[in-house]
């Protein structure tokens, strides 16, 4: 008898394009506790032997545009082309190669999504990644290994999914997982995040008030506190700090607490730094 799937871990990590091409940049002590917490993920990771990963993150305007920016897409590709150019591939000091994806579980997540009155986009083929995705797994899969169903939350401009809705969503991909049968052990990846300002004037700031009592509220777990934040108070931490959506989407999948592994405001990086891993 075939076994229902289920997340056996759920992990995140910021994707600054600065933590894979110009890691030297930062603080030695900085990139140390970075790098560490990247290599724990990546142990936990290949010790849960996934049959996939569901990898949640934003995009760069490298897929959608204004003129078509859904709140949430789900990708149900057989495999994703990134860096999507060679001069991101340069930029980002990551190799361009085709990750595996697992097309059966990500048109099952879509379905599923759909009959849990979710609306989410639906991207059959031709997702291609940015720092996104290139820089975690350049750490946490250098070898391309697991295949992945990439899920993609609009957290680049307003206006956003609510903090509680992306955490509804996360609960609903848990649901989805264990509603099926041809993908055991799913860990769910989720990336972005967290305070930095992108385009503007404020860039290479970094709000560390924001940040620590986002880590709280993540450690805790605690759904009304963690997704009780305004616009405006996530605006305080910069128009990147949005991308803490995806973290909330990886907190509903795993719905318990997360242990910060590690967290560094790093300026050379333009972003606060963390990568966390859930108490499953």
């Amino acid at each position: 008898m075939a076994t229902a799937g289920k997340v056996v871990g759920a992990f995140t990590a910021s994707h600054s394009p600065g933590i894979t091409g110009w890691p030297e940049r930062a603080e030695p002590a900085q990139r140390e506790s970075v790098e560490s917490a990247y290599q724990e993920v990546a142990r936990r990771i290949a010790a849960l032997e996934p049959d996939a990963v569901i990898a949640v993150s934003v995009e760069h305007f490298t897929n959608f545009h204004l003129g078509n920016l859904p709140a949430f897409a789900i990708a149900t590709g057989e495999s994703y082309l990134g860096p999507v150019t060679a001069e991101m591939s340069a930029f980002l000091n990551v190799e361009q190669h085709q990750y595996p994806g697992h097309a059966a579980l990500g048109r099952h997540l879509y379905e599923f999504a759909l009959d849990s009155d979710f609306d989410p986009a639906l991207v059959e083929g031709g997702l291609d990644f940015d720092e996104n995705f290139c820089v975690p797994f350049k750490h946490l899969d250098p070898g391309a290994t697991y295949p992945l169903v990439p899920i993609i939350v609009n957290g680049v401009n307003p206006p956003w999914p609510t903090p509680r809705r992306c955490y509804d969503f996360g609960r609903m991909v848990r649901r989805a997982v264990e509603a099926q049968t041809f993908a055991e052990r799913i860990v769910v990846v989720g990336t972005g995040g967290l305070s930095h300002w992108v385009g503007l004037p404020e860039s290479g700031q970094v709000n560390i008030d924001f940040d620590h009592e986002f880590i709280r509220r993540f450690r805790d777990g605690e759904p009304e506190r963690l997704t009780a934040y305004t616009q405006e108070e996530i605006d305080a931490a910069g128009n990147g700090a949005h991308e803490i959506r995806t973290w909330l989407v990886a907190a509903g999948a795993a719905s318990v607490g997360f242990d910060v592994l590690a967290y560094e405001p790093v300026p050379a990086w333009l972003t606060g730094t963390a990568v966390a891993a859930a108490r499953l």
